[in-house]
């Protein structure tokens, strides 16, 4: 990652050294791909001022004055042509965005130190692919995926630095630089690192993530062009969990120094480490833009590894008690799990300003996922690898007019795999602050390739598997108004694939004494329902922003366990100073989910498991913010879980695993027009 840094802090030091001298400079760059004009007019106008309630500038004027040309024209385009302007705004939205992954953490649990995994709270946040992954999807959430990177327009170089402080030893440092060479063609270049140390023994977390791309289109907009490739390693020392669940909650001396409670595992070390290249063009055959037929065409090529390593897998556990993962073949530990995927879709689309757009596309997907050699556990043989090739044909239907947007997709395999999908959206403005969305999905999704195969040095953690696809068949409705913001989602899930754990002995505290995580599929079905409303009222300079998600889970077998309530508050109070030139926001935040069994981390596995020994939750997490602004510089204050020592230390990401104690916080985003 040294060599992407090294190219980086080049070109950041070029934008922040143009931002002197302060160039009036103005290019008019369009907006480059969005077919959807009321989306861009919807695009955040921002200022230098606070939001409304409704998300709107109090300031509807087109130039910021730290910016050299109008801020309307600095744009974010996002995978699915959803263009937004850059915002420089001092608002709850981008607080609740300062952490790790630079975006609301609403719903996920993070563990003790900054880089380590989350648990989910929120299930009916998951994706919605059909395709296999490569799995191991604890250690996925700060891994960038296709749709994680946008795509910009920027009359001027603009730059976006970001800063946060970690929890011991370290810090987390984004930095990104996008520019136009021409109003056609756009490149941008980013790098995210982080180190922390953590409380707990062997705990370190180090990550990077590069990514480097470009956007085109032709002067008669008739070819357009996205690109990016992105480096990324996330390393983590992995401990296993605490040993003895009493001495933390109790927190006496010595206990109250993290580094004095046990841990299971000193010397373990997990990886995953990708690369990855994406293409995605189109060309419309003629000259009229509003009707004519349209080639498209989407690449991928991604290659990733996870890796998990015990120099002494003998010295793990507690002494008198068997190993924590059983028996192994040998004391040095390292299993590594390669994967390698090719992904096309080819399409043609014909589009009419009268009936829509009607697309048809093929897709290939060609995946080698694969171990060292082949091996032979109780006269049952794991092989080395999956190989496939997977192909759907299928086709797509939008149609938008005036106050209606809606599509159906269909698509499904060739192959004797039964790979499917239907999916269909319907959107209405019923006026510019009044929107509804209604969404049907039904998907036949094939297993991720962890559950299907894995190979390990310890005798219990290998498996080769033919599971069913899962069904899953989904119905979504949402609401956005100016008196609250509501979404519902309905689920209906057969054959879900989950890991349990098989070892039945408990310690004294109830806990299991042995990990041995499989993966197993219920053969039930599971109803699951979510409801979540949010309001942010405002009076005066005061504000109450809230957010309550109610889920609902109707299983004759505990496989999908989520809390009943996940709930945030935050009390805050705005101001400005000096004539505006200071900006200030304080206030507190309340977060809170219902007791339930939460499912447990196994780091080698990268995964969570199913498991009914140990409720968690039912304690409050309350952090005290102050937030300013000076020009386009925003800085964050945060007193994080300060009543950790108030009220009881019985708080944990998973049973095995503490929350946060109270900590300082500092983080600083600062923007650059040049």
């Amino acid at each position: 990652m040294q060599k992407y840094l090294s190219v980086l802090l080049v070109l950041v030091s070029l934008s922040v050294s143009a931002q002197i001298s302060k160039r009036a400079v103005r290019v008019d760059s369009g907006n480059q791909f969005s077919t959807d004009q009321k989306s861009l007019n919807k695009s955040n106008n921002n200022n230098d001022d606070f939001e409304n309630s409704d998300g709107t500038r109090k300031d509807k004027e087109a130039v910021i004055k730290d910016s050299v040309a109008p801020i309307a024209d600095y744009k974010i385009i996002t995978l699915r042509n959803d263009t937004i302007s850059v915002d420089t705004a001092l608002s709850l939205k981008k607080y609740y965005a300062m952490n790790y992954l630079r975006k609301d953490e609403f719903g996920l649990l993070p563990f003790a130190n900054e880089g380590q995994t989350y648990n989910v709270l929120n299930y009916g946040a998951q994706k919605n692919s059909v395709l296999p992954a490569m799995g191991f999807n604890a250690k996925q959430f700060n891994y960038l995926q296709i749709e994680d990177i946008n795509y910009f327009s920027a009359p001027t170089p603009y730059t976006d630095l970001f800063y946060r402080s970690v929890i011991k030893q370290g810090q987390i440092l984004d930095a990104f630089v996008t520019l136009n060479t021409s109003k056609n063609l756009n490149f941008f270049v980013g790098y995210k690192g982080m180190r922390s140390l953590g409380k707990y023994i062997n705990q370190l977390a180090s990550t990077g993530n590069f990514k480097l791309g470009s956007s085109y289109i032709s002067d008669n907009k008739r070819y357009f062009l996205r690109t990016h490739i992105t480096a990324q390693d996330i390393l983590n020392q992995e401990n296993g969990g605490i040993t003895d669940l009493a001495n933390f909650e109790s927190s006496e001396v010595p206990y109250d120094k993290r580094d004095q409670l046990n841990v299971y595992f000193r010397d373990v070390e997990t990886m995953l480490k990708g690369k990855r290249l994406y293409i995605n063009h189109q060309y419309q055959l003629n000259s009229s833009l509003e009707n004519g037929i349209l080639l498209t065409h989407e690449f991928t090529y991604e290659d990733k590894f996870f890796n998990y390593s015990q120099p002494n897998a003998a010295a793990g556990g507690i002494v008198g008690e068997p190993l924590r993962f059983g028996n192994f073949f040998q004391s040095e530990i390292s299993n590594k799990t390669r994967y390698y995927q090719w992904y096309n879709k080819v399409g043609a689309a014909y589009q009419s300003s009268l009936f829509g757009r009607f697309e048809f596309f093929t897709e290939f997907l060609q995946y080698d996922y694969r171990y060292k050699s082949i091996a032979v556990i109780s006269d049952q043989v794991i092989p080395s690898g999956l190989h496939n090739n997977i192909t759907l044909v299928g086709g797509k239907y939008t149609y938008h007019k005036d106050k209606w947007k809606g599509s159906l997709l269909i698509s499904n395999s060739l192959g004797n795999d039964d790979t499917s999908n239907i999916e269909a959206d319907l959107r209405y403005h019923i006026n510019p602050e009044i929107q509804i969305d209604f969404g049907f999905q039904k998907r036949n999704k094939t297993p991720d390739l962890n559950y299907q195969l894995y190979q390990s040095d310890y005798v219990n953690y290998n498996w080769y598997n033919q599971f069913n696809n899962e069904k899953i068949t989904q119905f979504t409705a949402t609401a956005a108004t100016p008196w609250l913001n509501i979404s519902a989602k309905y689920e209906v899930i057969n054959d879900k694939i989950y890991f349990t754990n098989t070892a039945t002995a408990l310690n004294d505290e109830g806990m299991p004494i042995q990990l041995v995580v499989k993966p197993t599929q219920y053969d039930g079905t599971i109803n699951y329902l979510s409801i979540q409303a949010n309001k942010d009222l405002r009076v005066g300079k005061w504000g109450l922003d809230n957010t309550v998600l109610y889920q609902k889970v109707d299983q004759s077998q505990a496989v999908l366990n989520v809390p009943e309530i996940v709930w945030r508050s935050t009390l805050y109070f705005t101001d400005a100073f000096f004539d505006k030139a200071l900006k200030f926001q304080t206030g507190v935040t309340l977060n809170y989910f219902s007791s339930y069994y939460a499912n447990d981390y196994n780091p080698l596995i990268g995964d969570f498991y199913v498991q009914d020994q140990r409720k968690m939750g039912d304690y409050p997490v309350l952090d005290f913010f102050i937030n300013l602004k000076v020009r386009t510089a925003r800085i964050y204050l945060k007193a994080e879980h300060f009543n950790s020592s108030m009220t009881g230390y019985n708080f944990y990401s998973a049973p095995n695993y503490p929350y946060r104690d109270f900590a300082i916080r500092f983080g600083l985003v600062w923007n650059f027009f040049t």
